[in-house]
């Protein structure tokens, strides 16, 4: 695409007459921003991208201006990290026109999604990026900046490590993450030493993926007092991310990355994806759903099934999170659909053996906070459970839908307990199978 040439992207061939805008949604995230309109009609649209200054011009054809379509200027806040303002009007009889300005060189996607769940039809203004940070470097950069912030602490000689490793030229192909590096030991090459130079152990990041469940369009699931799944979830996440961040095994530094640190949707496929990205150890995602009663109570731990659930309960859980893309809202379109294909037969044995000791660990800890609500791992068909080269398990820290479930997950020092016992069945995990050297790893 040149610079300020124009992009004509067509929308749905079928004009909606007399739709009303019912409510819009802004979802800002570091990632991607997402605008939702809905509406209780299917909506016809034209797109005009320009890439200088970045904005997307949205005709939405067949509805006049109302009150809620005019809070979305309101609704784009000042930090939103793509959206700079937005500007709506009656660009024409019929046809109201949306403008985003944007804070950097973006590569929108717009689509519709059919009613679902709570939603009725809905527009989507998607608003990715075209530069994006490597999260894994950013991980190495994080623990870089900690340590030069602490000029006082003692040596650290795997910030130093971090450090050599970030500032070495790459070699072709390659990230900064992939080289790895052997230092001589201290004082060998000081004068009057008379030994060969020894070299010292390569220690490299233990990275666990913590994928905190829903998010955004998706609210997961709701209990009685009104707390949302997406929410509590958040929180346990960030306070497990604290204690991993303070953590090592066997000397080496352990790092959380979570695959959403804010309200936003993630679909399945790109947490799969994320946690690959960084060359994850382990993927922990977290959850607190729902049955249809309120009468199931306590935490379950759920592995990847190759065959069949391991009960009727988790074969009904598992295809209800695994609806998440449907209510979050994924583009169909998109080539990433294909992803999630590809890695329906990529999960292996040894990963779904491992997932399973790493569920063990994890829910032998819980049950020392909590009651299980399953004294066993499950399994099941869980998209989100599908990386191939990871260990990868799904914890229900108890269920939403049960009032008293619900009032423990809202409680601050339960969180607590529940974070220090899944960092201590992390810990336990790794004394069983102390994490491997690979390549590539830092």
């Amino acid at each position: 695409m040149q610079q300020g040439s124009l992009v004509l992207l067509l929308g749905a061939a079928q004009l909606a007459r007399g739709a009303t805008i019912l409510a819009v949604r802004v979802w800002p995230a570091a990632d991607y921003s997402r605008v939702t309109i809905e509406s209780d009609a299917h909506l016809t649209t034209r797109q005009l991208f320009v890439p200088d200054p970045p904005r997307l011009a949205v005709d939405i054809e067949g509805i006049e201006l109302n009150p809620a379509l005019r809070e979305i200027v309101a609704k784009v806040l000042p930090d939103d990290p793509n959206i700079a303002g937005v500007r709506v009007g009656q660009n024409a009889p019929g046809v109201v026109r949306i403008v985003l300005d944007l804070k950097q060189p973006m590569s929108p996607q717009v689509f519709t999604l059919s009613p679902v769940a709570a939603y009725q039809h809905r527009l989507v203004l998607d608003l990715y990026p075209t530069q994006v940070r490597d999260p894994l470097e950013s991980l190495i950069r994080d623990r870089l900046d900690n340590r030069l912030a602490s000029p006082t602490k003692p040596a650290d000689p795997l910030g130093e490590l971090i450090e050599r490793q970030v500032q070495r030229p790459a070699s072709p192909g390659s990230t900064p993450a992939a080289n790895s590096v052997t230092e001589p030991a201290p004082g060998a090459n000081s004068p009057g030493n008379a030994k060969a130079p020894e070299k010292s152990k390569t220690e490299r990041l233990i990275i666990i993926a913590l994928d905190p469940g829903h998010g955004g369009e998706d609210p997961g699931a709701i209990g009685p007092g009104g707390t949302r799944e997406k929410d509590v979830v958040l929180r346990l996440a960030r306070r497990l991310r604290e204690r991993i961040n303070a953590t090592r095994i066997n000397g080496n530094l352990m790092r959380a990355y979570l695959t959403r640190d804010s309200d936003y949707f993630v679909p399945l496929h790109v947490r799969v994806q994320k946690a690959r990205q960084v060359q994850a150890d382990l993927f922990v995602s977290i959850h607190a759903d729902a049955f249809y009663s309120p009468r199931p109570q306590g935490a379950s731990v759920f592995a990847l099934s190759q065959g069949g659930a391991s009960s009727s309960a988790a074969r009904w859980m598992a295809a209800k999170e695994n609806k998440a893309d449907q209510i979050g809202g994924v583009n169909i379109q998109s080539k990433d659909k294909q992803v999630m294909h590809a890695l329906l037969d990529m999960s292996t044995t040894a990963q779904i053996n491992d997932s399973l000791k790493l569920g063990g660990s994890l829910l032998g800890e819980i049950a020392r906070v909590g009651k299980l609500h399953k004294p066993r791992v499950e399994q099941a068909a869980f998209s989100v459970l599908k990386a191939p080269d990871i260990p990868s398990v799904l914890v229900e820290a108890a269920f939403i839908s049960n009032p008293e479930d619900e009032v423990k997950l809202n409680n601050e020092g339960y969180q607590d307990q529940l974070a220090d016992a899944l960092m201590r069945g992390i810990k336990a995990y790794f004394a069983k199978n102390p994490p491997l050297a690979r390549a590539g790893k830092i």
